[in-house]
This record gives C-alpha cells, structure tokens and sequence, in this order.
C-alpha cells in the first residue's frame, strides 16, 4: 500500500542534542507564533523547562519579534536560546541578543531494541497526548505516555513506544533500521512504517489490547499481541 499523502503540519518539533528544535511552514510570521504558542499551550508540560531553538525559513524578524517571543517563552519557562534562519535580517537581531544561530546536528544514537533496556539519556519521553496536526522527529526511541491522535505523526531512527492509543501515523526505524519495534496499548493507526516497510490502515478494535509490530522473517511488517510467547499474528 502507498504512503497516505498529508498536508504538511505548521509546526514540527525534532529533539536535538542541545533540546528541541521547532520548524515551520511556510507561512507569514504573525501564523507561526500564534501556532507555537498554540502548541505550548496544549502540551504545557511537554515543553515546561525547554531549551527551545526555532527555525523560521526566510522570515525578516526584528527586534521587537524576537524580543516578544523571548519574553513570551519565559513566561512559560520556557528558554528561548537559538534562532535559525536564511534571512541576514534574523540573523543579526537574533545576534544582537545574544541568540545562537547555529546549532548542532543531532548525534547519531546506538541502536536499542530491547523495552527495558532504553536509556532515559538516548530516548525522548514525551508523558503528553499527540494532537492532530502535530509532527515529532527525533533521532532515537520515542516514548509516548499518551495517545497519538488522527492527524499527528511520530518519526523515530529508533523504537516508538505508546502508553496510550494510536490513531495518528508512526513511522520507526526512519534512517533504514528494519529491527527496530512499535508497540501500543492499543495500536489502530492511520499508517504504521518501518523502515521502507508500510502498513494497511488498522481499523479501531472493539476490545483492543496491547501490541508489538515488527518486520518479520519474510520481511513483511506485522503486528501480535504484546504478550511473551504469544503467537497471534493481527493482519
């Protein structure tokens, strides 16, 4: 089955080495502060005490922008440190207070495959619902405690692992890794991926239960009960 196409979201958080980097659409400013802040707003506790980089494409930001945003940010605790964008405009009002406009690239991560063995240090704990709309990257395992809803996508180089309901897309192993899992307490997504490897959409269940999908041994992606020693597969 093809990938569903989608609407890219406005707002996409990837967690980087140094916190989380925040990009948008392409969009006029006033749009994507208010969408930020409508982020920060629902997922208060997700972003409570973050080191925030932004990435704002080619939008002419002054000072009296940033300066708005900055406070705005603090406000919720929330640091405000890195401001990336193509416009040399941006470029120096974010120099000029003192905001880096660089950052590093994130770290290649170990893989990690077993449940109980992933370092709170190498993976991103999320203990927040996923709203539509919204698009986390990360460069590792991804633990959600929370559901993923209809419109929100989780990308992950390493595991995706959802104390909660999936309804939303999830595509684990993103750099290629075909050993990589994803389980759900109750697993309907829209599209779970792989890999390379792409699901059929899963229909809700009337009494769902916890489950694993992994890449088999023929090399198809599957889904059964998260349970040691089950064997029932879930087509």
């Amino acid at each position: 089955m093809e990938p569903m196409e989608s609407t890219p979201p406005v707002v996409q958080i990837k967690g980087i080495r140094d916190g989380l980097l925040v990009t948008f659409a392409d969009i006029p400013w006033e749009e994507q502060r208010a969408a930020l802040m409508q982020q920060i707003h629902e997922k208060a506790s997700f972003f409570q005490g973050a080191r925030l980089a932004i990435d704002v494409g080619n939008q002419p930001l002054k000072v009296n922008d940033l300066v708005d945003l900055r406070d705005w940010l603090s406000e919720q605790t929330i640091n405000l440190w890195a401001v990336i964008s193509e416009s040399p405009t941006t470029e120096h009002t974010a120099q000029l207070l003192g905001l880096a406009t660089r950052i590093s690239k994130p770290r290649p991560e170990e893989n990690h495959h077993v449940l109980d063995g992933v370092p709170s240090d190498q993976a991103l704990f999320i203990s927040k619902t996923i709203r539509s709309g919204t698009r986390i990257e990360y460069p590792g395992t991804v633990v959600v405690f929370g559901d993923v809803n209809p419109g929100a996508e989780i990308v992950a180089e390493g595991n995706v692992i959802v104390w909660g309901r999936v309804r939303g897309v999830i595509h684990a192993g993103s750099k290629g890794d075909r050993s990589v899992f994803i389980c759900a307490l109750d697993l309907s997504a829209n599209q779970l991926r792989i890999a390379d490897e792409v699901s059929a959409m899963l229909n809700p269940q009337k009494d769902p239960k916890p489950e694993i999908a992994s890449i088999n041994e023929e090399g198809k992606l599957q889904a059964e009960l998260w349970h040691s020693g089950e064997t029932n597969i879930r087509k």
